[in-house]
């Protein structure tokens, strides 16, 4: 495959149209696209305001550039994502047209020159760059319409507070479990805004508290790449892989009110069994009313929607039924920044050092002296070894 040929414009160098040249990857939805996208592929995708979670997802892809078929910021609201591709260094390519699924295919070889996509020499589509400054000039315009988009928010709180108020009066009926969740503390993973370092701050917490690990959708596999086996995997298994289904963990799809439960499908293809949810709103939610309604002492969550941004981000209605599960839940959550800033373990990293360190000097010692005093003494040594081997496991 040939490596991509990436010249990245600076501001002095503004008339030097960007040239990136890779294979396409096609995909309408972006989620689908960064499972399979690899380092140096051109992404083509079509999604109107791109937000902050598929942006770091594309990043940490490393694409070499993105072109979209729809307008990377209507105007709706102020979202993130153009801002961080382009901070990145990521050239983007937008308003490139629809009509661009139709005359390039996955795998092709294409090149982005300045506002053109071209194959070979031939102009497939054009666009508009998205510089830094193009960037602040939309973000500008899309601030004047986020009142617009809470007014809308709002409104659909309170019709999904009309239709679904038992949630907050009566609660929800969950399904049996084998897993036990009654008077434990519990952490929720969602691949959303910074979850891979709010998992790695967590550490000390997971260690000492060994909470109960629930995935929601793609949170199993971002959980499994931090280390760890969740005990739960909850969702409509869209985002999900094979191999984290497969991981041994108790698994809840998600229906709808009505009972339908699609994802319940492809756990069956997979030859694993399933418990089935029936709930309004998101999997997010669902994962946070298991929790509750289980028992859980304390529901820490990593990369879920908690501010007014995020929601507006996320870009749909249903996002008034996240809004509505926290209320609920309130007393019990906790969000990771929150944890990782208050919570302290009983032996922070720099004094697992300071131990290591002490630990293989004392050997190092034993062990001098007791080789200049004769072989006789080597059951002394191993023996002080096997005494000095679990504080440098601890440390380490």
């Amino acid at each position: 495959m040939p490596r991509p040929d990436r010249a990245l414009v600076t501001a002095r160098q503004a008339e030097c149209p960007v040239v990136v040249r890779g294979v396409a990857r096609l995909d309408r939805c972006t989620k689908n696209l960064t499972r399979r996208i690899r380092p140096g592929d051109v992404a083509v995708l079509d999604h109107r305001d791109i937000d902050r979670v598929s942006a770091e997802a594309l990043i940490a892809c490393r694409v070499g550039a993105v072109v979209n078929a729809a307008p990377s910021i209507s105007g709706r609201y102020p979202n993130l994502g153009p801002q961080i591709l382009v901070s990145a260094g990521i050239p983007l390519l937008d308003q490139a047209g629809p009509e661009i699924f139709d005359r390039v295919r996955d795998g092709d070889l294409v090149t982005v020159d300045g506002n053109r996509l071209l194959a070979g020499s031939a102009v497939i589509a054009a666009g508009v760059v998205l510089d830094h400054a193009a960037v602040s000039r939309a973000m500008e315009g899309a601030r004047a319409g986020a009142a617009a988009q809470i007014e809308a928010f709002a409104a659909n709180t309170m019709d999904f507070l009309h239709r679904e108020r038992h949630l907050l009066l009566d609660g929800v009926d969950v399904p049996a479990l084998r897993t036990q969740i009654r008077d434990r503390q519990v952490l929720i993973v969602v691949r959303g805004p910074s979850h891979r370092e709010d998992l790695a701050s967590l550490r000390p917490y997971i260690r000492e508290h060994r909470p109960v690990l629930i995935g929601v959708d793609g949170g199993a596999d971002a959980l499994r790449e931090a280390g760890y086996r969740p005990d739960l995997i909850v969702g409509d298994m869209d985002s999900v892989s094979d191999d984290a289904l497969a991981c041994g963990a108790e698994i809840v799809v998600h229906a709808y009110r009505d009972g339908r439960a699609p994802g319940l499908q492809r756990v069956a293809d997979l030859g694993l069994s399933a418990v089935v949810f029936a709930a309004a709103g998101t999997s997010e939610d669902v994962a946070l009313l298991l929790a509750d309604e289980c028992g859980a002492d304390l529901i820490v969550t990593v990369g879920t929607h908690g501010t007014l941004a995020e929601f507006l981000d996320k870009g749909r209605a249903g996002m008034s039924s996240t809004f509505l599960t926290r209320l609920r839940v309130g007393s019990k959550l906790v969000d990771a920044t929150g944890v990782s800033c208050l919570y302290r373990g009983e032996v922070t990293a720099p004094h697992r050092l300071l131990l290591a360190v002490a630990a293989l000097i004392m050997t190092a010692v034993i062990l001098a002296v007791f080789l200049m005093s004769g072989s006789g003494h080597l059951a002394v040594v191993s023996g002080s070894w096997h005494s000095l081997a679990p504080w440098l496991h601890l440390a380490l």
